[in-house]
């Protein structure tokens, strides 16, 4: 193992599609051990569910293989708790069962002292109980506003998180403002981008893949999770206003999309490996960002601006606070109408010079970097902590395109 304090996370499940999660835990992996926990459920299972049922099936196959490696000393396993949140009694017993499950994940892998991270506000319970050096919150959404989940008590969780951990990072300006009311420390940490991935879209030799290629152009694309967030009667209006452009949506299906299948011009691809979505980038002639404007959104920081960025594509969103100062460089439409107007105007900006103009643009916004930095803040913390005469002193250092961006250097006294 490196010189770097192993780190134990609690995350969501490693099988689901890319998120922060993933890019942040995949490159701590390459200088430390990380040690990936599937999902403990945010939520009590609908046995009448066969996603649910199927799910709880897997996650018991998952926990006798213990923990599996991944890709660099990334490991991954799957605890299993009583799905009962919110229940003292469940909490009580789960509390002891996460123990002695950490206590042999540690053993196997030769893990002593580890840092703590959560990217789940349902694993407070648990902070400050398994003997961690630290404890780090990454906080990637307003977990309140799911619909799944009960928000009062999700926000009464949180916030006894946030009163635990020694720092918390938050990926949008809305969840710093929001949770640096509770929390003793509290970082801005803007995503980063796969840049080399994601520029593959500019080499000739790359192949569309054939059920994009299938479809006729003009083609409007997005990729992610197809989740209550988004807006499905914009995408509905923009297909009925425009039957002459097809709309290639790929992921999962989380909620009813029948409307849209109906449609023929609306087309369902299916979940795909994030190292694929670069020759996917490169057979969209734009790319769509069509999330809810709500009180909810406002909280979201969207991976996929960046990505299709570095892919070269001419992007259309509608108004996310955090995609707007990025107007330059993407379109801005909440209506069909306003997305029509916005869809010809991206599709006159196809030019090779203005795809190698947006991807060059992402150059410096890469996962290395950005979690370079999570890595060095918390390193520092864990070392103040160790060492009365180190305090951690914040210092705001300009982004390229964030605006500012705080990291924790080191002081003496």
């Amino acid at each position: 193992m490196s010189e770097h304090t192993p780190i134990i996370a609690f995350s969501k499940d490693w099988h689901e599609d890319h998120t922060s999660n993933h890019h942040v835990l995949r490159e701590l992996a390459k200088t430390r051990r990380v040690l990936w926990l599937n999902s403990l459920g945010t939520r009590r299972p609908s046995m009448s569910s066969a996603r649910d049922v199927g799910k709880i099936k897997r996650k018991l196959t998952e926990f006798v293989k213990g923990a599996i490696n991944v890709e660099n000393d990334l490991w991954v396993a799957t605890p299993l708790v009583l799905p009962l949140p919110h229940s003292p009694i469940a909490t009580k017993i789960n509390q002891q069962i996460i123990r002695a499950t950490i206590r042999a994940l540690r053993y196997q892998l030769g893990i002593k002292d580890f840092q703590l991270w959560t990217f789940l506000p349902n694993t407070v319970d648990y902070v400050g109980t398994l003997g961690e050096k630290l404890a780090v919150y990454y906080c990637v959404d307003e977990w309140s506003t799911f619909t799944a989940l009960d928000a009062q008590a999700t926000i009464a969780s949180e916030k006894r998180l946030l009163a635990k951990v020694d720092v918390t990072f938050c990926t949008s300006q809305a969840l710093v403002d929001s949770k640096s009311q509770h929390s003793k420390l509290t970082q801005f940490a803007p995503h980063g981008v796969n840049f080399a991935s994601f520029a593959r879209a500019m080499q000739d030799d790359l192949q569309i893949p054939a059920d994009l290629a299938r479809i006729p152009q003009p083609r409007l694309g997005f990729f992610g999770t197809l989740r209550n967030l988004i807006d499905y009667q914009l995408i509905e209006g923009m297909a009925r206003a425009r039957p002459d452009v097809n709309i290639a949506l790929i992921g999962q299906k989380h909620v009813d999309l029948a409307a849209l299948e109906a449609l023929p011009n609306v087309h369902f691809l299916g979940q795909k490996k994030h190292d694929e979505l670069a020759a996917y980038c490169k057979g969209f002639d734009v790319g769509w960002i069509p999330y809810r404007i709500d009180d909810n959104v406002k909280f979201i920081n969207p991976l996929k601006l960046r990505e299709y960025l570095s892919a070269g594509v001419p992007v259309i969103s509608t108004s996310m606070p955090e995609v707007l100062p990025f107007k330059h460089l993407a379109h801005i439409a909440d209506t069909a109408e306003e997305t029509s107007a916005a869809f010809d105007k991206a599709m006159g900006e196809g030019s090779l010079a203005e795809r190698k103009q947006r991807c060059e643009s992402m150059r410096n916004e890469t996962w290395p970097a950005r979690v370079a930095r999570i890595g060095e803040t918390v390193d520092a913390i864990e070392r103040s902590k160790a060492s009365p005469q180190i305090v951690p002193v914040t210092q705001t250092s300009p982004s390229p395109v964030d605006g500012t961006e705080t990291i924790v250097r080191e002081a003496r006294r």
